[in-house]
């Protein structure tokens, strides 16, 4: 019989060994454990939402036995596909001695294939009348207890198949994520934007501020950088001739985890020539409000207990004035060292190097992020930590870039495209300067993307969107983990080492 719910559970020793007799049985019986090819007819959401054009047609499925009950003569179990779960129903008086004993040794997690009769029991139930089946793949493990889910964090992470298989809710994040990226690429595709592949193993980590990982090329003999960002790449494009196109791919950043930062992430970037970061940050809130519209249903989402309202306009806020609000102080007009003197005053550590852009930022994320909830497109970043950005024409210590924040995350970064060679060549000698002074996320030297831009680039709007952060807030999911189908997890022995 197989192991019910409510029986007393055994030693996992035990259980598999039970579960290894009975693999050697169907052997021995000339009963192939692990099945081949099948067609089915219908699936299980197929059969209950068509019941009634359906009620008493034959019908071929296949699933996972998720749960089993045994009434002498008769047994019922619940047999989970891709699209939902059915109830199956067996007699002996139907299918004889030797089928339904078989029927009968089945365990919790078999898969089998199974032709019968669509119908509905006494009480109600849509089912389908087992008339005969096969064995698809014998699960030699006991799965999880339906009835309390699988909540370990650590193996749910770590053995996602078993997450996907006991937690329904799990895999309708994932289905959503497939959608949002679907949607994306849907939307760009018809504005005219072309998809593109560029190298994720770079010569120089370039297109951001971030710590690489670092590999080696055996055949070339040289390190290479896993790519932090496709950005210097997407604008080579721009220089070649293409006018407006897009990547969706992986990063890496070599830094720390939370719940809203992995150092492999997916992001989408974005570079359109002769637009500026107004029109990214249109393309941004409409690019947002039309996923959310094509996949929730609406552009009023509710995460953590907040409604979060897409619709576009979305507010801009320039850093200084959000700096300004939030933290009390103004630092419009003051140099390097009167910048230290306040991010001094308001607790806040700095190295003696730290600048004036380096000061707004620490402010920025201490005293403005944590309180901004709705969308908000945060403006006018220093110089100092946007290297690509063009500075703005009225006030060249800034930057005509942007960042969209979303209950306290910054979900993109976008800005008017530095076009200018000479000025990014004195931009990247002073992130080098940094480099030297121990910064090891300042950017490096890309001696070729300048040779690039001296051909000359258009001016540009570029627009980089996490999507695993996306997927979050759509999901209404509180850990970046939860939206990551296989996370790295640190090692189990690592682990034991530092309880």
């Amino acid at each position: 019989m197989a192991e019910g719910l409510n029986q007393p559970q055994l030693p996992l020793d035990e259980l598999m060994q039970i579960r290894r007799q009975k693999l050697d049985e169907l052997i021995n019986q000339g009963i192939d454990p692990y099945g081949e090819k099948y067609e089915r007819t219908h699936l299980a959401k197929e059969i209950i939402d068509n019941f009634d054009q359906l009620a008493e047609q034959p019908t071929r499925i296949a699933g996972r036995i998720m749960s089993f009950r045994t009434h002498g003569k008769a047994s019922f179990a619940d047999l989970v596909d891709v699209s939902g779960r059915i109830q199956l129903y067996i007699r002996v008086d139907q299918v004889g001695e030797q089928v339904y004993e078989q029927f009968s040794k089945l365990d919790i997690g078999d898969i089998i294939a199974v032709e019968g009769r669509i119908f509905r029991t006494r009480r109600g139930e849509i089912s389908v009348e087992v008339l005969n089946f096969k064995m698809m793949a014998k699960s030699l493990r006991p799965l999880p207890d339906k009835w309390h889910g699988l909540k370990d964090v650590e193996i749910r992470y770590r053995q996602r198949y078993l997450d996907l298989m006991v937690n329904p809710e799990v895999r309708k994040v994932f289905e959503v994520r497939s959608k949002i990226i679907q949607t994306m690429r849907e939307y760009l595709l018809e504005r005219g934007f072309l998809e593109v592949e560029t190298p994720m193993l770079n010569v120089i980590a370039g297109g951001a501020s971030a710590r690489p990982f670092i590999t080696h090329h055996n055949t070339l003999d040289m390190d290479l950088y896993l790519r932090i960002a496709p950005e210097l790449y997407l604008k080579r494009l721009l220089v070649g001739g293409f006018e407006k196109v897009f990547e969706i791919g992986k990063n890496f950043r070599n830094e720390g985890i939370s719940t809203k930062h992995n150092p492999e992430f997916t992001a989408v970037e974005i570079y359109q020539a002769y637009a500026d970061m107004n029109d990214m940050m249109k393309l941004t809130e409409e690019l947002f409000a039309y996923i959310a519209e094509k996949v929730v249903g609406s552009t009023v989402i509710e995460f953590d207990g907040q409604k979060i309202d897409l619709t576009p306009p979305w507010p801009r806020l320039p850093m200084l004035e959000a700096v300004k609000q939030y933290a009390g102080v103004d630092l419009t007009d003051l140099d390097d060292e009167a910048a230290r003197q306040v991010a001094k005053a308001k607790g806040i550590d700095l190295p003696e190097n730290a600048t004036y852009g380096n000061v707004l930022e620490e402010l920025f994320d201490k005293y403005v992020e944590p309180n901004l909830i709705q969308p908000v497109f945060i403006t006018d970043h220093p110089v100092e930590i946007s290297p690509l950005a063009k500075r703005k024409k009225d006030n060249p210590k800034l930057t005509d870039r942007f960042e969209p924040v979303i209950m306290t995350w910054e979900v993109a970064n976008g800005f008017s495209e530095l076009n200018d060679p000479i000025d990014q060549a004195e931009r990247f000698r002073k992130q080098m300067e940094q480099r030297e002074c121990g910064d090891e996320e300042a950017h490096m030297m890309d001696e070729d993307y300048i040779v690039a831009l001296e051909y000359g680039m258009p001016p540009a709007g570029g627009l980089g969107i996490g999507i695993d952060r996306l997927v979050m807030l759509l999901t209404n999911s509180k850990s970046i983990r939860d939206v990551i189908l296989f996370p790295h997890m640190r090692p189990r022995a690592k682990m034991e080492n530092q309880e």
